[in-house]
């Protein structure tokens, strides 16, 4: 199961208006993913990146039956909740708080808040969808508020097919969230300039 373990950048979080929750992907780490901070536009926000046990959120694909990721996917979930209560006891406000993950973090950042949907800073994907061989619609409640999400990603990926992610775009438009959903021909499975400029764009500098 994971331990919190939170690593920061950015701004102190004691001093902050806005927060930024980073979310890595398989094999990497919280340093990883808090490295593309200069290339974003979050000068103003507190960094706070939680790291997987064993540098994985949960063991097999997000396209998985979910009880074969358990009990690692609920602790991963947990671990995302106990990162945002951190931000949130040191008076950062729900609409003042930022998502963003790669890959398997992108998965679990949209898994995340569709289980707690609610008026939120904004959210990036960069390459994920929501959890589950199939959706469980059950599991998602709440109202975004227009609430920017930004979701990038390649067709063909490995990982993550195209089909769930317009699946998930849908979704989260239902659940009232302004999604800009963009699929790049043969990116592979990676960040591209042009996914940060518009996560720029569209999410953080809203």
């Amino acid at each position: 199961m994971h331990t919190l373990n939170i690593i920061t950048g950015g701004k102190e979080l004691s001093k902050a208006s806005r927060a930024l929750i980073m979310l890595h992907g398989r094999g990497a780490s919280a340093e990883d993913i808090l490295s593309l901070a200069p290339y974003l536009d979050v000068t103003d926000m507190a960094l706070l990146a939680p790291q997987a046990t064993n540098h994985t959120w949960y063991p097999y694909s997000f396209m998985a039956p979910v009880q074969e990721n358990e009990p690692w996917l609920s602790s991963a979930i947990d671990m995302v909740h106990q990162t945002v209560k951190t931000a949130s006891d040191a008076g950062i406000a729900s609409e003042n708080m930022y998502f963003l993950g790669f890959s398997q973090g992108a998965c679990l950042t949209l898994e995340y808040i569709a289980r707690q949907a609610q008026r939120y800073g904004g959210a990036v994907a960069f390459t994920g969808g929501l959890i589950g061989e199939q959706l469980d619609t059950g599991n998602y409640k709440g109202d975004f508020k227009q609430t920017p999400v930004f979701i990038g990603t390649s067709n063909p990926d490995f990982h993550v097919p195209v089909e769930r992610v317009h699946a998930s775009t849908e979704l989260l438009k239902q659940m009232n969230a302004d999604v800009t959903e963009k699929v790049y021909p043969n990116m592979g499975h990676t960040i591209s300039a042009d996914e940060i400029s518009l996560a720029n764009q569209l999410v953080f500098n809203r």
